[in-house]
């Protein structure tokens, strides 16, 4: 009966909620409004990201509630980067967040459910605590994990990014246009950052933009700093006819030169990972060796 009622208390909560939501919608943001008056077409730099892969079944189950989480004003600006940083769109996020936060809720309930039907029933709070637990958990499970592939790729990107500097320094050295250049050096990597460069730059040329801005718009959506100051360091080269083969140089070097300050910080904390088994298996070791003699210490006491 507890489980019942705590499940159509869950019910009564989210009808609620979306009743709230569907009177009083939020109002949308600066940016929406200015978007939708202006109707100047902008080339779309963020759908240049690899796509993901297709939906699974946590993404359709959710698809239904993802309305009522946008208009509750997810995901955030931060998140809506990193998305559009793993290709990912708004609509599966939100999709796989909801039934993240369902599974995480009414899965205690069932497990109660199931043991008061054998007749073994738990007090009420426990199933109620483990499932505002599990529900809580399973809301921001996805964006953790957003974020943790989000930063993987970036980094992944800023280590292509590197090489495609040096390259465009060496075509300079050797006479080409800047436009030329860009576009000749990301003629010659592969990989997904690469890819991700030669549609941006296909794109603004068929839309009609400058390389350099096109670039510059993909920095700032995937919020990549170095591919910006890129981008604007390009831009003096190709409208004032600045030379900028010494400033590339430098911003690859800095861009290596944080990449091995990363790879030695993670090695590093892969090293202090790596102590804790030793720890882990010293303690049992010691708690071996010693059991017997504590078991007839406190036995002949």
């Amino acid at each position: 009966m507890t489980v019942l009622l705590m499940l159509l208390a869950a019910g009564v909560g989210v009808g609620l909620w979306a009743l709230a939501v569907w009177l009083v919608p939020p109002r949308p943001s600066l940016d929406e409004v200015l978007a939708r008056l202006d109707p100047t077409p902008t080339a779309p730099a963020a759908a240049t990201v690899t796509p993901a892969d297709p939906d699974g079944w946590a993404v359709r189950a959710g698809r239904p509630m993802a309305g009522l989480l946008r208009a509750a004003g997810l995901p955030t600006q931060a998140l809506r980067g990193d998305l559009a940083t793993l290709g990912r769109s708004t609509e599966a996020y939100l999709a796989e967040k909801a039934t993240a936060a369902l599974v995480g809720l009414f899965l205690p309930s069932l497990v109660g459910l199931a043991f008061t039907a054998a007749g073994r029933p738990f007090p009420w709070a426990l199933p109620v605590t483990l499932a505002l637990l599990l529900a809580a958990l399973g809301f921001l499970l996805p964006d953790m994990t957003v974020r943790n592939d989000a930063a993987e790729r970036r980094r992944a990107f800023r280590h292509a990014l590197s090489a495609y500097l040096s390259l465009i320094q060496v075509l300079l050295a050797g006479g080409a246009g800047v436009e030329t250049a860009l576009t000749d050096a990301a003629q010659i990597g592969t990989g997904w950052p690469f890819d991700t460069i030669r549609r941006t730059l296909r794109t603004a040329r068929e839309t009609r933009v400058s390389p350099w801005g096109a670039l510059g718009r993909l920095g700032a959506d995937l919020q990549i700093n170095e591919l910006v100051e890129l981008a604007d360091a390009i831009s003096l080269a190709g409208t004032e006819g600045a030379r900028v083969r010494q400033s590339l140089d430098a911003k690859a070097a800095a861009l290596r030169s944080r990449q091995a300050q990363d790879a030695e910080a993670d090695a590093n904390a892969a090293t202090e990972r790596m102590s804790i088994p030793g720890v882990l298996i010293a303690a049992g070791f010691i708690l071996f060796i010693f059991y017997p003699s504590l078991t007839q210490i406190t036995t002949s006491l």
